[in-house]
């Protein structure tokens, strides 16, 4: 993971200068995008989709990347929509107030697979229950690791099924709309537009 490692450590929204998106543009603009790494096509389109990421190789760059977002928004001591034990248990010493109202300021959640092809993000009733995205808070930040990496949906879906045996997850759905002050074109009319924050920890 070398080039998670050589562009995003440290970096909390990954936002490039004019110029250097430009100098990455340039060297880029032949090179065919199925030849890049699972990992940077991700990267590509899930910044081309508005996402913001932090890369973290342990436990405790997780809690300072988490802490640093929290700052950022002034989310502390708001109330947070969070149905994964795991991640509430993980996150207990931020002075938040665990909720399983949608109303809340932003959701904490795992999520089922990354989708390398357009960058979105894969959710199931795992993570969201029988929820539509329209019905969850604004501001979502998702925790993942570098293994969830898939190329498309289609594979993300079958480890699912794999993993699930006879239970499989309903309500599996994509999110892949994460700038909410653009302004919408006919072919993102009706999809529900989210301020995403992906918390992604090394562990390949």
């Amino acid at each position: 993971m070398s080039l998670f490692k050589r562009l995003l450590k440290g970096n909390l929204n990954l936002k490039k200068t004019p110029k250097q998106k430009g100098e990455q543009d340039d060297g880029r603009k032949y090179y065919p995008e199925e030849n890049l790494a699972i990992d940077e096509r991700f990267t590509n389109n899930f910044r081309k989709n508005g996402g913001k990421f932090l890369y973290c190789l342990n436990a405790q760059e997780i809690n300072e990347a988490f802490d640093n977002i929290l700052l950022e928004n002034d989310w502390y001591e708001k109330q947070v929509f969070c149905i994964n034990k795991m991640l509430s248990e993980k996150f207990d010493g931020y002075n938040l107030n665990f909720t399983k109202k949608t109303t809340a300021t932003f959701f904490l959640t795992t999520c089922e697979s990354l989708i390398s092809k357009n960058g979105s993000i894969l959710l199931s009733s795992n993570q969201i229950k029988e929820k539509k995205l329209d019905e969850l808070p604004t501001n979502i930040v998702i925790f993942a690791t570098t293994s969830q990496f898939v190329e498309n949906i289609s594979e993300g879906l079958r480890i699912i099924k794999n993993r699930g045996g006879k239970f499989i997850p309903s309500n599996i759905t994509a999110i892949q709309d994460f700038e909410t002050e653009k302004e919408k074109d006919f072919m993102s009319y009706g999809s529900s537009t989210k301020n995403l924050y992906l918390l992604l920890l090394e562990d390949l």
